[in-house]
């Protein structure tokens, strides 16, 4: 299993059966390959809310090596564009690695802007979710936290209808 952790806000800390601790605060990712098998935990420290998005994946093959790794990735960065956050995807460099054929992407949405997103296959599964705002594709509306299923375009165009942050999953 691939395990994609996108702090909204708060933080969360991990600890794991490799050893391994960290903190991911908000606006950053960590990603867990759990490999062979790993035994996990995350929790909030602090007393303040946390929110997170989680996204589990399937990897293409079993086993393989078991890891965790974090990152931050500053909204600035994103401004009217997708960028990875975490993907197998061979020119994501700056992305969190994972071991499978997916992305997961990024962007922040003025209102009024629009993003246009085009997987590299019309035949590939795509998932958008506001993580906060109100955002159009083609003729459906989604408010935060809403989750939007979409397969066979060849792209599709985001618009924001209020400033907005999004996050995409594209998978095979």
């Amino acid at each position: 299993m691939e395990m994609i952790t996108y702090v909204r806000r708060g933080a969360i800390t991990h600890r794991d059966s490799m050893a391994t601790k960290g903190r991911t605060a908000a606006g950053d990712v960590q990603v867990i390959s759990a490999g062979s098998g790993v035994r996990h935990s995350e929790y909030n420290l602090k007393d303040e809310e946390t929110r997170i998005f989680q996204i589990w994946i399937i990897p293409g093959a079993r086993g393989g090596t078991t890891s965790w790794r974090a990152r931050q990735f500053p909204k600035d960065d994103r401004n009217g564009a997708f960028i990875p956050l975490a993907s197998g995807a061979a020119n994501d460099d700056d992305a969190l690695p994972i071991r499978v054929d997916a992305r997961v992407l990024g962007a922040t949405i003025k209102a009024g802007e629009s993003v246009t997103y085009t997987p590299h296959s019309a035949d590939r599964h795509l998932y958008l979710v506001p993580a906060t705002g109100k955002v159009r594709i083609g003729e459906v509306e989604a408010n935060a936290r809403d989750g939007v299923a979409i397969t066979q375009l060849a792209s599709i165009t985001i618009t924001a209808l209020e400033d907005s942050e999004v996050l995409l999953v594209d998978a095979a």
